[in-house]
């Protein structure tokens, strides 16, 4: 896997995680709505009752069932703000576990990816070391054989009778 696709990744994280949040803020702010419809629908409710009981404030029968309604609806509203509440806990949570799963996920592609490509780069470095093992070879080879050829045979005398040949000792090294 070469770098463009490793960083095309990445960035896809880095787009998605961001959606994850902001789908996550926005259900907190559906939540926060919810309850602030709930406390408004309650404050009317309210209201609507207390009138009522003023107006019927000579019948305290009536006003005692205002007060029983208005709690009932009290519970009733404070449970349904409860069931929404959760809900939406419950679903945030669920979007956490969810972009968690997603991003071990991407980690996990993402290292089998450096291990793939830490295996090819191994494997590139070894063709060419071995290369250059056989190219080396090659040379000492060579570089034997030359020398071989420039010590003395056993057969050969070092120096000529006719005394046109220069000993081999007297020959200067190569210069470095």
């Amino acid at each position: 896997m070469d770098e463009e696709v490793l960083l095309a990744q990445l960035d896809l994280i880095r787009e998605n995680l961001p959606d994850a949040f902001d789908t996550a803020q926005k259900i907190v702010r559906q939540r926060e709505e919810i309850l602030l419809q709930a406390e408004e629908y309650a404050q009317e409710i309210m209201e609507a009752a207390e009138r009522r009981a003023d107006q019927l404030l000579d019948e305290m029968g009536i006003i005692q069932q205002a007060e029983l309604e208005a709690s009932q609806i009290r519970q009733r509203v404070q449970q349904e703000c409860e069931a929404v509440q959760e809900q939406t806990l419950a679903e945030i949570e669920r979007m956490r576990l969810q972009s968690q799963q997603e991003l071990e996920q991407m980690r996990q592609l993402t290292l089998a990816d450096c291990e793939d490509i830490q295996n090819g780069a191994d494997e590139y470095a070894d063709s060419v070391l071995l290369s250059i093992e056989q190219q080396l070879t090659d040379m000492l080879r060579v570089i034997r054989n030359g020398r071989q050829q420039l010590q003395p045979e056993d057969d050969y005398p070092s120096q000529t009778d006719s005394g046109n040949s220069v000993p081999r000792s007297s020959v200067p090294p190569p210069k470095k």
